[in-house]
């Protein structure tokens, strides 16, 4: 086993409550292994997985829960409402506050099935009470692991397949692409697995695990070439690596992270590139460039501003040759004085140390990652959609007539109110 990343924080031995560990990723039966790794190394680690393949046609959720002994409990639970929300609500968490207070001693992994997001989960947990009491008080989430199967993970971060076309979809209104949500569960993730037990590690492996690194370099990686029980469970039990007050990896920048690394020349074939500019993109042109950003790499993510539509912040997701844009609220420099501590210390902290005499905070910066593409001709595309000298002169009024194909298209309940 080759270990790509040192050690995180451990916890508090003061904190009594079961450590729940999230295992993720779009390859189950590298997932399962995983946890199977993990229950051998402790027979009393409790996992509970979730069978959704009859989730939409009957409502119905299929759960499974052992330890390292044996079966403890299979059961079929149908739903008020078939999808995947209501899963966590009404079934996931109340299943997991039971277990953790009729058996204290152990921790417990949950298996989450492909469709399903550890955000979804991680958010429910951090807000939602069970029979009148949050559910941290009863578990705390210890760590989201990302399981990676070296076999499908290049196909999968490009597939231009929807959810859906694999029957995967977790409800029926999922308009999620497969290669969004593969990226998702990588990102949102503070320890990577590149699952190859019995594998003789080679140049693939080691070009996905630089690649899994520039799509999250915030993350402990670790690439697994050996089926050893105690080496794996060392280092993700108990890490206390889950950081339930870390941005979106979309947002980050907005609170003075990094929304990925710069590493333009090529490692084993992948590039890594991170864009900034305090210009606004001019809306007609950035809409043409689409085709060519998703095109040319395999992941993109951050935040961006359109001239047509200056008060307000754009997040960017791209992925599989698809492009996902959408709301994030408002610039502070659009936001009254009086509603600023309605944003995080963090952004106020970081729009004061960055504040633009012409912009404000209004800020571009995105991050792209993938293969064998050149940084500085994406960075060409981008700087081409940017206002010219001509147009910022123009003033922010002529701007909000510009054409704008974007317009309507991020709708949230604030611009709806304005």
């Amino acid at each position: 086993m080759t270990q790509l990343a040192q050690p995180g924080s451990s916890v508090s031995p003061a904190d009594l409550r079961p450590a729940l560990t999230l295992l993720t990723g779009f390859a189950p039966k590298a997932t399962r292994e995983a946890a199977d790794l993990l229950t051998r190394a402790d027979p009393g680690l409790i996992t509970v997985t979730h069978d959704l393949t009859e989730l939409l046609a009957t409502g119905t959720v299929r759960r499974i829960v052992r330890d390292g002994r044996g079966l403890i409990e299979d059961e079929r639970i149908t739903l008020e409402h078939g999808c995947i929300n209501c899963t966590v609500r009404e079934d996931l968490l109340p299943a997991l506050v039971r277990l953790a207070r009729s058996r204290p001693a152990n921790d417990i992994v949950l298996v989450l099935p492909p469709s399903m997001e550890p955000e979804t989960v991680a958010s429910a947990c951090s807000w939602c009470h069970v029979d009148g009491a949050p559910v941290t008080d009863a578990l705390r989430i210890d760590s989201v692991v990302a399981v990676c199967d070296p076999a499908t993970l290049l196909d999968t971060l490009d597939s231009d397949q929807d959810l859906a076309d694999r029957r995967l979809q977790a409800a029926a209104d999922d308009t999620r692409s497969v290669a969004d949500v593969a990226a998702r569960q990588i990102e949102y993730a503070d320890t990577v697995l590149l699952w190859a037990p019995g594998s003789e590690p080679d140049y693939e492996h080691t070009r996905l695990a630089v690649l899994l690194q520039r799509l999250n370099p915030w993350a402990r990686h670790l690439v697994v070439d050996m089926a050893e029980p105690s080496w794996l469970s060392s280092r993700i039990r108990r890490s206390g690596r889950f950081d339930p007050e870390a941005p979106e990896p979309y947002g980050r920048g907005l609170e003075g992270y990094t929304v990925g690394c710069h590493e333009p020349e090529p490692d084993c074939g992948v590039v890594a590139t991170l864009y900034r500019n305090r210009r606004p993109f001019h809306p007609e042109r950035f809409h043409r460039a689409l085709p060519t950003l998703a095109g040319r790499t395999l992941r993109g993510r951050g935040h961006l501003w359109l001239a047509g539509q200056p008060d307000h912040i754009v997040a960017w997701e791209s992925s599989g040759g698809g492009v996902s844009m959408g709301d994030m609220g408002r610039w502070l420099a659009a936001t009254p004085d009086d509603e600023w501590d309605e944003s995080s210390p963090e952004r106020r902290v970081n729009a004061d140390l960055h504040w633009d005499a012409d912009f404000g905070d209004r800020e571009i910066q995105l991050a792209f990652v993938g293969l064998h593409f050149a940084a500085d001709e994406v960075a060409a595309v981008l700087d081409a959609c940017l206002l010219t000298d001509a147009e910022l002169a123009e003033g922010e009024a002529a701007w909000r007539e510009y054409p704008d194909p974007f317009q309507g298209c991020f709708e949230s309940k604030e611009r709806n109110q304005e």
